[in-house]
């Protein structure tokens, strides 16, 4: 635990350092701290943060910079989140591009809001695909490749191109849709599958085969987990110093975003918790970066979370602000995914 002395001059090298991005010096901290205290006085303590790792002084200055433990610390005790209520403006912005409408695309828009407010890059675990069918209807593109089209329980329309064996017309298409959604809908493609091999002696040939390998297309789909990722404004990062500044640092970066692994773990996990979490520097295991933080919330259809959305920046951003922007945008998105 800090003194309030300590608190404060934390408290104010970290505004500081987030506002202007260099090395907070004593004069400074005695400038903007509101305290009357010496500049010997400021070193001392500054001496005494640092040997907890809540501050660091770089080789080629006097001043000091935050650690990942000293922004953690900031956030937790120290923050005071402005909630968005009180800029209107902001508010209206991320209402109006979250309208209630076609899943995917409302989805897609938050990672988009997310992005352009935070200046840093969006991202959203999208809700896993539903694995039953209102309706489907297949579509020839070309003499053995079929789109087929699933439209799900909630309206969501999903796509696939499958590459078929042999060749159907499209009245034979039509016919295979037709069987199925007066046979199967509601069911899920595993439940297809089943009934599929009990009543494949009742069942023509060529549905059965048609409708094995649409069920084999959505499977595959739903089995990478990448897919249930959506980032957007991740070249916005190329702008931050404090990651683009080292080659290795900006390799590592966008290894993460190649690599979706990571951070699909890190939404997951989020998922599970209650409000907005904010993951600093190393400290996730998951985020491979000392100078990267993530702000995630989890989002929910009819009171049920389904997935994760959050901010991906440097350790050195506004978190005050930053932190309301998640918050609003997960109810804002719960709130338009929820309207049927």
């Amino acid at each position: 635990m800090l003194d309030p002395r300590a608190q404060t001059l934390l408290k104010t090298l970290i505004e500081r350092y987030i506002a202007e991005g260099q090395p907070v010096g004593s004069r400074t901290l005695s400038k903007f701290s509101g305290l009357e205290l010496s500049p010997a006085t400021i070193r001392n303590v500054m001496s005494d943060l640092e040997e907890q790792g809540l501050v660091v002084s770089p080789h080629t200055s006097a001043g000091r910079v935050p650690t990942p433990r000293g922004y953690r610390l900031f956030v937790d005790t120290m923050l005071t989140a402005q909630p968005l209520s009180d800029d209107a403006a902001v508010k209206f912005k991320v209402a109006h591009r979250l309208q209630a409408g076609q899943p995917q695309k409302v989805v897609a828009a938050a990672a988009s809001v997310l992005s352009s407010l935070s200046e840093f890059a969006g991202v959203v675990l999208t809700p896993r695909r539903s694995q039953t069918f209102r309706q489907i209807e297949f579509m020839r593109l070309s003499d053995k490749r079929i789109l087929l089209i699933i439209v799900t329980p909630e309206g969501d329309i999903q796509n696939r191109i499958m590459a078929t064996q042999r060749e159907y017309t499209a009245s034979q298409l039509i016919e295979a849709s037709n069987y199925i959604n007066v046979n199967y809908a509601g069911l899920s493609f595993d439940a297809v599958r089943r009934r599929l091999r009990a009543e494949i002696d009742a069942v023509r040939t060529d549905m059965t085969t048609l409708m094995q390998e649409a069920v084999e297309a959505s499977s595959e789909e739903a089995s990478d987990p990448g897919d249930n990722l959506l980032i957007s404004g991740e070249r916005n990062l190329l702008e931050i110093t404090d990651l683009s500044s080292s080659m290795e640092r900006m390799r590592r970066l966008f290894d993460l975003f190649d690599q979706k692994t990571g951070l699909l773990q890190l939404l997951d996990v989020s998922s599970h918790a209650q409000g907005v979490q904010i993951f600093i520097g190393g400290e996730s295991h998951l985020v491979p970066m000392e100078e990267m933080s993530v702000i995630t919330a989890p989002y929910e259809v009819d009171g049920k979370i389904v997935g994760t959305l959050g901010v991906i920046g440097p350790t050195r951003m506004a978190y005050q602000r930053v932190i309301p922007i998640v918050d609003i945008t997960a109810k804002l998105l719960s709130h338009a995914l929820s309207q049927h």
